[in-house]
């Protein structure tokens, strides 16, 4: 085990590890770091974590000081510099008549490279215009593709809950989120119930995933055949954080149901899980093209996560 200390460069952004160095580091606390893009800064997400070393890519860069006065002055002067570096890579788009929605700007700490981040569809040849704006600020220019997911990070806003998204506030990565997830958590497969602001499926079906996942192990799936004390019959639903079921008895020409725990009955004959988008799991064909569409745009933006 190392102790480190976590650093995020972006409120709720990604947290990296990082030698302390003996500096005497508190959580909130501002401090400038070595990356591999040379110093960067930073606030202190965890003091004095420790963590397996297979954990830690090595080497380990270090925390070189707690921020100065001379720091936040370059650091506040590069903030101020964004608005006019908005204003003219918009301008630069329109002449290049490339469609492309900036996001943000970001300058290095040291000012050696300045970050446009931007939302397109597919692929854009910018290379003129990485030219054209590296002959208006005279440093390194990096244009960086991101998804919607990224977009509405840095946008805000609140989600259905209420409250502030994950994405701004807390959640530091984005996780692959599946239409599996919704059906395990028997969440009506409803587009717009189930997809955040970014218009993707909401993060949050991920939370349970794992309590979802253990207990549906021990539970049988809708369509299995039990032996209750009441005889044999038929789930019809299933509670699962309960681990309750619903069986359903026919005798003769009337239908009855009643309701176990399922530790209190033997499944006779299980069902296949099938984690396919069936007709009549949604309420239209419509929904159903709109999720089978969801779940490509998950799948696609997963597979190029690593690019963004």
């Amino acid at each position: 085990m190392k102790k480190v200390t976590g650093v995020r460069f972006k409120k709720s952004g990604k947290i990296y590890f990082f030698d302390h160095c003996e500096l005497d580091l508190q959580k909130g606390m501002n401090v400038i770091v070595d990356t591999a893009m040379g110093e960067e800064y930073g606030e202190v997400a965890i003091v004095d974590k420790e963590v397996k070393e297979e954990e830690i890519t090595e080497p380990l860069k270090k925390v070189v000081r707690i921020v100065t006065d001379k720091d936040k002055k370059m650091y506040d002067e590069n903030k101020a510099k964004e608005p006019e570096a908005k204003k003219i890579f918009e301008e630069k788009v329109k002449k290049h008549d490339l469609k492309m929605k900036l996001v943000g700007v970001e300058y290095k700490f040291d000012g050696s490279k300045v970050i446009f981040y931007f939302t397109a569809d597919g692929r854009i040849d910018f290379r003129e215009l990485v030219k054209d704006l590296a002959s208006v600020f005279r440093t390194r220019i990096e244009l960086r593709q991101i998804g919607v997911r990224d977009e509405v990070r840095r946008i805000g806003g609140c989600g259905v809950c209420g409250r502030s998204l994950c994405c701004t506030t807390f959640l530091g990565n984005f996780e692959t989120v599946s239409i599996k997830m919704a059906k395990e958590q028997n969440i009506s497969l409803n587009p717009s119930k189930i997809s955040g602001n970014c218009g993707r499926l909401m993060c949050c079906l991920k939370y349970e995933e794992c309590v979802y996942t253990e207990k549906l192990k021990r539970l049988p799936r809708v369509g299995a055949i039990v032996k209750t004390e009441d005889g044999t019959g038929e789930v019809v639903s299933v509670e699962t954080l309960k681990e309750r079921i619903r069986v359903k008895f026919k005798d003769g020409e009337d239908v009855f149901f009643k309701k176990y725990e399922a530790k209190d009955v033997i499944v006779i004959k299980d069902v296949q899980v099938d984690d396919s988008i069936r007709v009549e799991d949604v309420d239209s064909e419509s929904d159903l093209k709109e999720l089978q569409e969801l779940e490509k745009l998950e799948k696609r933006e997963a597979k190029n996560e690593d690019d963004i």
